[in-house]
C-alpha cells in the first residue's frame, strides 16, 4: 500500500525518539502496535464480510437462473407424463378389443358347435 523503505523508517524512528524520549517510546511502539494490529484485523474482517456478500449475491443469481431453466424441464415431464397416458389408454383401448374379439370368436364357435 505505502511504499517506505528503511532509510524512512530509520528516519521516522529517530524523529520518534527525539520526540518522545527513550523512557516512552517503547511503550508508545507496543501501542502503536496494537492499534495497527487492531486496524489490520478490522480491514480483513470487512474484507470478509464484503465477500461473504458477494459470494451470497452471486449464489441466488445462479439459483434464480436455475429456477427460471427449471421451468422447461417441469413442461417436458407433464408432455411426457400427458403422453404415458394416452399410451396407457390406447393400450387399454386395444386389450378391450382384443377381448372383444376373442369373446365374438368364442361365441361363434360355440354357436357352431
Amino acid at each position: 500500500m505505502f511504499d517506505i523503505g528503511f532509510w524512512e523508517l530509520g528516519i521516522i524512528a529517530l524523529v520518534a525518539l527525539v520526540v518522545i524520549g527513550p523512557e516512552r517510546l517503547p511503550k508508545v511502539a507496543r501501542t502503536a502496535g496494537l492499534w495497527l494490529g487492531r486496524g489490520r484485523r478490522f480491514v480483513a474482517s470487512v474484507k470478509a464480510d464484503i465477500d461473504k456478500e458477494i459470494k451470497a449475491e452471486e449464489l441466488k443469481e445462479i439459483l434464480d437462473k436455475q429456477v427460471k431453466q427449471a421451468n422447461p424441464v417441469h413442461e417436458i415431464l407433464e408432455e411426457t407424463q400427458q403422453d404415458l397416458n394416452q399410451i396407457k389408454q390406447d393400450a387399454e383401448q386395444h386389450v378391450q378389443a382384443g377381448k372383444d374379439a376373442l369373446d365374438s370368436q368364442d361365441t361363434a364357435e360355440n354357436k357352431q358347435s
